[in-house]
């Protein structure tokens, strides 16, 4: 017999979209002191053009979850936070990600070279895949 929590766990994921879920997924996978793209989630769930959709993942993040996903890992192709409609959150975020090691230059920008996360293991990425059809 399901327990009240697990029901209503059971329940709020199932309003939340699978893309979404997904996104979470493998946000999860991001070592500390790392980093990945919006682009870079995207493509490794097989839509190479839905960087916007992993933003708005994000976004919509629920807050019972925000210490299980590190959305603060995820940053624009240029290496930059994005500062996209929140006043808080991007300052929040520099703060998480300095304080994992990430160093910023003068203009706010991060070294990808350094920072990026290579992604999962393809293994990983194939049984996602087979359980997720898309």
């Amino acid at each position: 017999m399901s327990t009240p929590r697990r029901q209503r766990q059971r329940a709020s994921s199932n309003r939340t979209p699978l893309f979404h879920r997904l996104v979470y997924r493998v946000v999860r996978k991001v070592p500390c002191g790392k980093v990945v793209t919006y682009g870079q989630v995207a493509a490794i769930l097989g839509h190479p053009r839905a960087a916007r959709a992993v933003g708005t993942a994000l976004r919509q993040l629920p807050p019972v979850l925000h210490r299980a996903v590190p959305w603060q890992r995820v940053i624009n192709a240029a290496g930059r936070i994005s500062h996209r409609g929140d006043v808080f959150r991007p300052d929040r975020q520099r703060e998480l990600l300095e304080a994992e090691g990430v160093c910023f230059d003068r203009s706010g920008r991060m070294d990808l070279r350094r920072v990026r996360w290579a992604g999962p293991k393809r293994e990983w990425i194939t049984a996602l895949r087979h359980e997720f059809p898309f």
